[in-house]
């Protein structure tokens, strides 16, 4: 198994309530026993051992942290999610050769280990253009009870997604227009119904709707082939989008430690 690039979109920033709490105002820099997100992600990207050059997309405050020295390379913020992804894309082409896979890890997952890391990418298959983890509600709320999270019924499992993902980079320049066009119907329950049809939709209602069929409807969406790695690590969803997100982490920090200094790395 080889190395592949990661890009960390890094630009999500906190309400004035959430951020007066956490002392920053963007995601990426919320501390969490002592380091920042965006450091823990950095840090088990590199000891996961598959993980070769980083590049974090962020505001000036977050590109001058310390924290982003540990990335190969920083990038200023686009005018959306999708934008900052392929400008990370185009960054990690920049800096010699372009790379085939690349991870997509949100920064703002602070029980991140290099052993999940590696896991998932070894899980995930070669004709998969776009690998997304699924997890389970029950192992979700196991880890972490008395959180909550999105979860969707299928006719197999109750599942939500992870924010870790290994796209193919050809696929992920070809899907542009797609992937765009979804993000903007992203809160529009219309939008997104005409997207995704009829049938797909009355599934869904009917929770007649498999993991197979999602992948199917990946696939004529984007024009490429989606891979859903089930059972994936709930620690790939816990997410800091909440104050109570935010409190949960503090609390629990000791008893979900994550990785400490990559191997050569100097802060």
């Amino acid at each position: 198994m080889g190395t592949y690039d990661a890009i960390l979109p890094a630009g999500a920033t906190l309400d004035e309530e959430f951020a007066r709490e956490a002392g920053v105002t963007s995601k990426a820099l919320i501390e969490i026993g002592g380091q920042t997100v965006l450091e823990r992600t950095l840090r088990a990207l590199q000891a996961s051992g598959v993980v070769g050059r980083t590049v974090v997309i962020g505001a000036e405050d977050v590109r001058s942290h310390p924290a982003a020295g540990l990335a190969t390379v920083t990038v200023e913020p686009g005018n959306s999610g999708p934008e900052n992804i392929y400008r990370g894309l185009s960054a990690l082409a920049s800096q010699g050769d372009a790379p085939k896979r690349v991870l997509v890890v949100t920064t703002d997952l602070p029980f991140l280990k290099p052993e999940m890391i590696r896991e998932f990418v070894e899980r995930c298959p070669e004709d998969g253009h776009f690998c997304v983890p699924l997890v389970a509600q029950a192992a979700f709320h196991e880890r972490f009870p008395g959180t909550s999270a999105t979860f969707v019924a299928l006719k197999d499992g109750v599942w939500t997604t992870g924010c870790v993902y290994l796209i193919d980079a050809e696929a992920l320049r070809l899907a542009r227009p797609h992937i765009e066009r979804v993000f903007e119907n992203r809160k529009s329950k219309f939008g997104m119904a005409r997207l995704l049809g009829p049938v797909f939709v009355f599934k869904w209602l009917t929770k007649s709707l498999t993991v197979t069929d999602v992948e199917a409807k990946i696939k004529s969406l984007l024009g490429c082939t989606g891979r859903a790695i089930a059972d994936s690590p709930p620690e790939f969803s816990f997410d800091i989008d909440y104050p109570e997100d935010y409190r949960y982490a503090m609390a629990n920090a000791r008893r979900f430690a994550t990785a400490g200094p990559a191997e050569g790395v100097k802060v």
